[in-house]
């Protein structure tokens, strides 16, 4: 029966660290003493080592850690000492010819996405700002991809979207029918676009960014004289951030992350990833790289591992600043 069985297992495992074979259990059944030191040894000859093992690992992937953040810091202060920047490796030459409000067939084609859900506070001011880039009106498009679920602001947004298509804007409001893949299934969706695949280059700017009118101007030349460049990404600066205490930790962090992660791997020409906004793309390198994937909600580091593996170059340049709004509550975080 069963109560033999558990007996007979008991003794088993005794005799396994005991280093016999008898697997004979005590006259009367097993006793609770003999479960705890059956427990005993199964913890201090499997559990123990694995969880030393474990320990070990962390240990050397902290350290390593800490090796990294040391040679970023001292790739920085580097960077600071010298004066480098991103043109003494790639060439930037501004785009010479017509004035950009003229039109001008030598400028390329620029699509301008802003998604957004829900974004009541903020979505006047990100519509606004990609609007008012300088660009010529032929040669840029600025698509709308609104997955909001609140009908008032939805038809909120649109009614903005049409106030500048009044103006002469060339701007597209798009819509889905489900939130599925969330922020990367509308840059996918936004990619399938007809007049989306006439653009060379996609900027992106989340719904609470607002470029600079100088942006386009300032990026695309990497892409025109550098054939290889896939991305160039600019630095994230806040309106708020004296707000809270929650808006000064999150500058400190992005400060950290672009002024050393961002910039110490653009100047050793290694990989750093896409922030997911205030950064321009290369449709090409999109595409060859399997373009925007749903399946995760980390869809900027996983579109900038595929596309480095396909051997294309990123830019960071931080003197391109794009300003946005730090989360003021942790509820606001969360969400």
């Amino acid at each position: 029966g069963g109560r033999v069985d558990f007996q007979e297992a008991i003794s088993w495992f005794i005799g396994v660290f005991d280093g016999s074979s008898s697997s004979s259990s005590a006259a009367g059944g097993v006793s609770l003493a003999e479960v705890y030191e059956l427990w005993v040894r199964v913890r201090g000859r499997v559990i123990a080592p694995a969880l030393q093992v474990a320990v070990w690992a962390c240990m050397v992937m902290s350290v390593m850690l800490v090796v990294e953040a040391l040679y970023n810091c001292v790739v920085s202060l580097g960077v600071k000492a010298v004066g480098w920047r991103p043109e003494w490796r790639f060439k930037w030459e501004p785009l010479a010819g017509d004035d950009e409000e003229k039109g001008g067939a030598h400028y390329p084609m620029v699509l301008v996405q802003i998604p957004m859900y829900n974004e009541l506070e903020v979505y006047k001011l990100s519509i606004g700002a990609a609007c008012e880039l300088q660009w010529p009106k032929d040669r840029i498009i600025v698509q709308v991809l609104d997955d909001s679920t609140d009908p008032f602001i939805k038809n909120l947004v649109e009614l903005e979207c049409e106030s500048w298509a009044v103006k002469g804007l060339n701007i597209k409001y798009a819509t889905r029918s489900s939130r599925k893949g969330f922020k990367a299934g509308a840059l996918k969706k936004g990619m399938e676009c007809d007049y989306a695949k006439q653009c060379e280059y996609v900027a992106i700017f989340d719904a609470d960014f607002q470029p600079e009118p100088d942006f386009l101007l300032r990026t695309v030349p990497f892409f025109v004289h550098n054939p290889e460049v896939a991305l160039v990404q600019a630095r994230w600066s806040f309106v708020n951030d004296t707000a809270s205490l929650l808006t000064r930790v999150q500058k400190m962090f992005f400060d950290y992350h672009f002024k050393v992660e961002q910039e110490a791997g653009s100047a050793t020409f290694s990989f750093f990833s896409f922030n997911g906004t205030a950064g321009v793309w290369r449709t090409a390198a999109i595409k060859e790289a399997g373009g925007w994937k749903d399946r995760t909600t980390v869809e900027d580091m996983d579109l900038a591992v595929r596309a480095t593996l396909k051997g294309w170059k990123f830019v960071y340049v931080g003197d391109i600043r794009v300003s946005g709004f730090c989360t003021t509550t942790m509820l606001l975080k969360v969400l």
